[in-house]
């Protein structure tokens, strides 16, 4: 099977973005295979540091031999929402707000989605895994084994945004009594099976994969958490950029960029100053999304979307 090299989705544009000040304290949430986090590096002065976190142990080892080469960046084997307490040992002033800015680059890669053992993809067989991090946690078959039939039809729903969420997972249930389901093939045919009509251009088993990816992985919690502890360390001037994947999380960030930039809501008809509003964020441009160029580079990065927004 040919893999598609890693590529980083808005390379230039995020960075860009990102960093405005070359001695500052930087994070690359998900570092893949370190695109982005070579690319900040180049923006950095010596004084520069930059923490990179991935849940993934493939990943982490790349990262590992980053920092051998470059001193000013450190590698973390753990997931972005766990920045605040790694972060501490990097706060050497000791206060509140230390942090230049952040990056998070959601989704899943394509080193994830090309090896069949990790479970992500449905157009290649292989265990049912789904983990970013495959250390620990229940799989993606395991959960299938064991969950109700209400939970399975809420995940689809939930995170998937699955039309059919109800008659995938009366399927998978009644699959489940008959044979365990433990590839992906066979939960790709179940729901596939179940789906009467799909959007054109997409297999009919994507939304039930994204659903489940998100659920096992805490994805979306995990993104809500990280934009609040993100806004809270971010020193005033700092920034974060967030590129989501699919409108679930573009929804998340939109919404807090949205209600950070507009402050405090007061009744219709109330006087209200600026000052009152005790707005927290400032948004920079408008939604950013990949040129012809990139398209052409990597078809994959066609649903990606870079916000940013600046803290006060």
């Amino acid at each position: 099977m040919t893999q598609q090299a890693h590529y980083s989705v808005l390379l230039k544009e995020s960075v860009a973005a990102l960093v405005t000040d070359p001695n500052g304290l930087y994070v690359d949430g998900t570092f893949g295979r370190g695109g982005h986090s070579r690319a900040i590096l180049e923006q950095l002065s010596e004084k520069g540091c930059l923490l990179a976190f991935d849940k993934d142990p493939q990943a982490c080892a790349v990262g590992d031999a980053l920092a051998v080469e470059d001193k000013r960046f450190h590698m973390v084997h753990d997931s972005f929402v766990n920045l605040e307490h790694q972060l501490q040992s990097f706060n050497s002033s000791g206060e509140q707000n230390f942090l230049t800015g952040v990056l998070l680059d959601l989704g899943v890669s394509s080193p994830q989605l090309d090896q069949p053992e990790r479970g992500f993809s449905f157009l290649h067989d292989g265990p049912l895994d789904m983990r970013m991090d495959c250390s620990k946690g229940q799989t993606a078959a395991q959960w299938l084994s064991s969950a109700d039939e209400e939970d399975i039809a809420f995940v689809l729903k939930e995170y998937g945004e699955e039309r059919f969420a109800r008659r995938m997972a009366r399927a998978v249930v009644s699959r489940r009594q008959q044979q365990a389901i433990t590839t992906t093939l066979q939960f790709a045919n179940i729901v596939s099976e179940a789906n009467p009509k799909w959007e054109k251009g997409k297999h009919p088993a994507t939304r039930a994969f994204q659903a489940v990816r998100i659920f096992i992985n805490s994805e979306l919690d995990d993104l809500i958490t990280t934009l609040e502890k993100s806004l809270t360390l971010l020193v005033p001037g700092g920034r974060m950029a967030v590129i989501s994947f699919h409108s679930l999380e573009d929804r998340i960030v939109k919404r807090f960029f949205r209600d950070q930039s507009r402050g405090k809501q007061f009744p219709a008809g109330v006087p209200v100053t600026e000052a009152m509003l005790e707005k927290s964020m400032k948004i920079i441009g408008k939604a950013v999304r990949p040129g012809g160029d990139e398209l052409q580079e990597n078809i994959r990065s066609r649903s990606a979307t870079l916000r940013v927004a600046e803290k006060l």
